[in-house]
């Protein structure tokens, strides 16, 4: 059976709106907006982060969710560093990406400096950024010139990138 689809999502999950300060506030606007996308059919998600370390990636509310979102016609766009905390991590994630890989792009900037990479999320009509990774401190809302700056940071981003996190690993 699979775990992802046998979790049911949170109840009277809203967008985080403005300030946030702290992990658990930083995930929980994560789970939250994952929730959102899920129930409103968001035809796009994108995520940006140096390493996805500290996002509820794989925990199995956040993969039921993906998996009510997931829909044909949907994209999901990572942007990262590097995938390796990704894989060690969020191994329910990673399988999910793997059933769902024909929607995610998976991208990387291996040469960028973790500390300029935006950690992001982006879903129509609202955007999360965290301005101070260590504290896990960011501002959210739907406010258009909030949106369209971080929407066009990490755009900037995704075109210095290449793809990466491949959902499978053919050999000969």
């Amino acid at each position: 059976m699979d775990d992802c689809a046998s979790v049911p999502p949170p109840a009277g999950a809203s967008l985080l709106q403005g300030r946030f300060a702290g992990r658990e506030a930083f995930q929980q606007g994560i789970r939250n907006a994952l929730h959102v996308a899920a129930v409103e059919g968001w035809r796009e998600i994108v995520v940006s982060d140096p390493g996805f370390e500290d996002w509820p990636l794989g925990e199995r509310s956040v993969c039921a969710d993906l998996q009510a979102w997931a829909r044909p016609g949907r994209s999901f766009v990572m942007l990262a560093c590097r995938y390796d905390e990704v894989v060690r991590r969020h191994a329910r994630f990673v399988t999910w990406r793997t059933t769902w890989s024909h929607l995610v792009d998976a991208r990387a900037c291996r040469a960028a400096d973790a500390q300029e990479l935006p950690s992001a999320m982006i879903g129509p009509g609202w955007a999360m950024r965290r301005l101070d990774t260590v504290h896990s401190a960011g501002v959210a809302g739907h406010e258009p010139d909030r949106r369209v700056h971080i929407r066009e940071s990490v755009a900037e981003w995704l075109r210095q990138s290449a793809p990466a996190f491949p959902s499978s690993v053919l050999g000969l």
